[in-house]
């Protein structure tokens, strides 16, 4: 895509948050819009950052690094949205501020004992698996809460949200219930009031699901291919670290 297409189609994006929002009777203020970066240049990221988004959300912890390095003082928040090796983890840790994608125990282990290390803290959203797809990482969705409950034992974790990837349909209501399944886990974990977690945040909708996303209640929508135009490799070449 044309670097110069970027700008409008980030005004696209938000019209459609707009209108979403507006249809949903919710304020847009409301949603952030966190670019998916996996596999853009820093040069366009910097293009969108001069528009006022700093919310970034990478898949691949080395290519994120690289971006960091050269991005660093655009004062970007810089989440992880791929599944994320536990060998990566003292890497992902030099410059992300939120972990998106935790949906396992050692995971979790393995991200306290890095951050004791490192004498920080980290805040994190709980993966779901909203679809049952085994293409997919996440928690099963039977399985959040209990996982939840011993993730908030971990005092360098901060629980702020849920992560879920709607399925790929053209089925809207299928979609939908993805999405609100997500709500309904973040119902409940908020009732449990447990410390170390608020569940404000609902991280779900992207390029394609977007509105259905927002009417169910998403607080952050993760737009790529809309913003910066196709990538070269399909979707779940991105969710691995491998």
């Amino acid at each position: 895509m044309e670097t110069n297409l970027i700008k409008p189609n980030l005004k696209i994006i938000q019209d459609r948050i707009n209108i979403a929002c507006r249809n949903a009777g919710r304020n847009p203020a409301a949603i952030k819009l966190l670019l998916a970066t996996k596999t853009i240049s820093a040069d366009k990221i910097k293009l969108a950052i001069e528009e006022g988004y700093h919310l970034l959300g990478e898949n691949k912890v080395m290519e994120a690094r690289d971006k960091y390095e050269i991005l660093k003082k655009e004062k970007c928040q810089w989440h992880i949205i791929g599944h994320l090796q536990t060998n990566k983890i003292k890497y992902a840790l030099k410059f992300a501020d939120v972990i998106q994608s935790v949906d396992r125990m050692k995971l979790v282990e393995k991200l306290q004992n890095r951050c004791d290390h490192d004498k920080r803290d980290i805040d994190i959203y709980i993966q779901i698996n909203t679809s049952y797809e085994e293409s997919k990482f996440g928690m099963a969705p039977e399985n959040a809460l209990e996982f939840i409950k011993k993730v908030t034992e971990f005092p360098r974790l901060h629980i702020k949200g849920l992560m879920t990837i709607g399925l790929l349909s053209s089925k809207d209501a299928k979609v939908r219930d993805c999405f609100k399944l997500l709500k309904e886990i973040q119902l409940k974990a908020q009732e449990l009031k447990l410390p170390n977690a608020s569940f404000t945040e609902l991280s779900m909708g992207m390029s394609n699901d977007l509105e259905l996303a927002i009417e169910e209640g998403s607080t952050m929508v993760r737009v790529g291919t809309a913003i910066f135009g196709a990538r070269p490799y399909p979707d779940s070449y991105y969710w691995n670290e491998n």
